[in-house]
């Protein structure tokens, strides 16, 4: 039996990468916007080929990514932010909207996003896991786009 594998890829040359960053925990979006262009530029991703915007929050996310999906410019995306529980209902409002939307603007256009919107307890867990999950985003969002290339 012949069976065709499809490696993961990591090469970024080429790619066009879409980054949308939630200003609200400004701190937490700043380690998470650093592991993440980090990344693609150690993956191969031109300066030039990255178009970064912020919005004042994680349920402005889709909203963006969606017009960003829609103009074609983009082989694959990246949600950033961060949602910490507080003590009310909000903070699971925020984040089921938020990834609702951003997989929901993924699955509509066809062009993938990877969810870097952290949803943490406090913000001692964000700040402990926002650079590697910026750092995982950005891989994700390359082998992501490679994949999606390789099966058409």
């Amino acid at each position: 039996m012949s069976i065709r594998e499809l490696e993961p890829k990591l090469a970024g040359h080429g790619l066009r990468i879409g980054v949308v960053q939630a200003r609200f925990n400004q701190d937490i979006g700043a380690g998470l916007r650093s592991g993440c262009l980090t990344e693609l530029a150690r993956l191969g991703v031109a300066e030039g080929d990255v178009t970064y915007a912020t919005v004042p929050g994680a349920l402005e996310l889709p909203l963006t990514l969606q017009v960003m999906a829609q103009s074609g410019r983009f082989d694959a995306l990246v949600a950033l932010g961060a949602v910490i529980r507080g003590e009310t209902y909000h903070f699971e409002i925020v984040s089921n909207e938020s990834a609702r939307g951003i997989t929901d603007v993924q699955l509509d256009s066809g062009i993938p996003i990877a969810n870097a919107v952290l949803t943490t307890e406090n913000d001692d867990q964000a700040l402990v896991r926002m650079v590697q999950k910026g750092t995982e985003a950005a891989q994700a969002a390359i082998e992501m786009a490679n994949l999606l290339r390789a099966l058409k």
